[in-house]
């Protein structure tokens, strides 16, 4: 039985850099970061990059190999009085100091600016991590005396070689391939992630597989009760009446409800999320009647709403029927569930600070209206998924116009 005397993922942080996993583009043999580690002649610098990626670990790395006096800060729990201490010692010292400061960017600018003379001097050489972009979350003259280091999502490739080097230390748990591939799409390129959830699950299973991944996640379940099963029986039914456009059977069942003393609102909130679901844009009217409706059940109550509310359900159930709205819905959200947060492509970002500019946000972009119609051809998903579809319009309805302009 394996005794976990530290957190798995901080077990198996490498300590030099042949062993460092990921962000090839920066570690690579002949990179500046690779070579002023091995002559220990580091700049400042600013890790910016998702959670996970190895920020931390690659200070950590340095602060194995560095002659330098390595302090280390985490801008969440460190005081300006801490800071003040360390950089006072700093500038007395014989030593080169490097003071690593995990998320910089929950120092506020006042925080920053203490730092600002010191790194101006070289009194210290600061390596700041942070996870958000550093154009709006650190002061800019630090910015222009460090060189910013982009980190990116770690690739299946990256995170199947970390999981191959923490399973040699869980003793007597078993990954199944299956398990593997699941685990890491579920870790969205944070290995971080990835090593808890592995670290959770081996506790208490010897053989990891696909149930017991999907199991061991919690499931929310949001459950309205007001009268038992008859309730959902009834909003069921005056669902699908409306989907089938019947209008006789969705007043009968809109009736049922009301007369046993339902609440008119909640009869309105089905209605509205029953005219996006399945009519959308063949009848774009159909959510205006809705929220309409809601708005006339709150300003007048029962029992006088009883004819909006059949106003509406008579709206809703002859009207034409669409749920490509809602398979768009299911498309995009499955992709996400699939995939995590993808990046957003560079030429679709804006770019207000010359940093951003020159890591190529906005590059390449085409502006709409300078096109005929104002219509472009440009990609706007990230490159995993640029060539999926999410929204089919119908041939009923508006959709029908719509589908014609594709």
């Amino acid at each position: 039985m394996y005794v976990w005397y530290m957190p798995l993922a901080y077990e198996i942080r490498p300590k030099d850099l042949k062993d460092f996993v990921g962000q090839d583009h920066s570690i690579d043999k002949n990179s500046y970061l690779t070579k002023a580690i091995e002559e220990d002649d580091l700049s400042s610098m600013i890790f910016f990059g998702p959670p996970g990626t190895g920020k931390t670990t690659l200070a950590k790395i340095i602060a194995g190999k560095t002659k330098a006096q390595f302090i280390e800060i985490n801008a969440t729990s460190g005081s300006a009085k801490e800071l003040k201490e360390h950089l006072k010692h700093a500038e007395n010292s014989l030593l080169k100091t490097i003071i690593f400061i995990d998320e910089i960017h929950r120092f506020n600018k006042a925080q920053q600016d203490v730092l600002l003379p010191y790194v101006e001097r070289g009194d210290i050489i600061l390596i700041g991590a942070t996870t958000e972009n550093p154009s709006f979350t650190v002061i800019s003259p630090l910015i222009s005396r460090s060189k910013v280091l982009t980190f990116e999502r770690l690739s299946d490739n990256a995170l199947r070689k970390i999981l191959r080097r923490a399973l040699k230390k869980v003793s007597g748990a078993k990954l199944t391939a299956k398990a593997r591939d699941i685990l890491i799409g579920e870790s969205n390129g944070d290995a971080r992630i990835m090593l808890n959830i592995l670290e959770d699950l081996s506790k208490r299973n010897k053989k990891i597989d696909e149930k017991v991944i999907k199991t061991s996640k919690a499931i929310k379940t949001l459950k309205y009760d007001k009268s038992g099963e008859e309730h959902y029986n009834i909003i069921s039914a005056l669902h699908k009446s409306m989907r089938d456009s019947d209008p006789d059977g969705a007043i009968y069942w809109m009736m049922r409800m009301l007369e046993a003393g339902e609440n008119p609102l909640y009869i309105a909130r089905r209605l509205i999320r029953f005219a996006s679901e399945d009519i959308g844009l063949a009848d774009p009217h159909a959510l205006l009647v809705a929220t309409s409706c809601y708005d006339a059940c709150h300003y007048i109550g029962v029992p006088e709403c009883d004819v909006a509310l059949a106003q509406a359900v008579i709206h809703l159930s002859v009207a034409p029927k669409s749920n490509a709205c809602y398979k768009a819905v299911l498309g995009a959200r499955g992709d996400i569930g699939k995939y995590g947060n993808l990046d957003v492509p560079k030429h679709l970002r804006n770019a207000p600070t010359k940093l951003m500019k020159e890591m190529g946000y906005g590059k390449g972009y085409k502006y709409a209206h300078e096109y005929k119609d104002a219509r472009v051809d440009q990609s706007h998903l990230p490159d995993k998924i640029i060539n999926r579809k999410y929204y089919f319009p119908t041939d009923r309805g508006l959709e029908k116009k719509i589908k014609g302009k594709d």
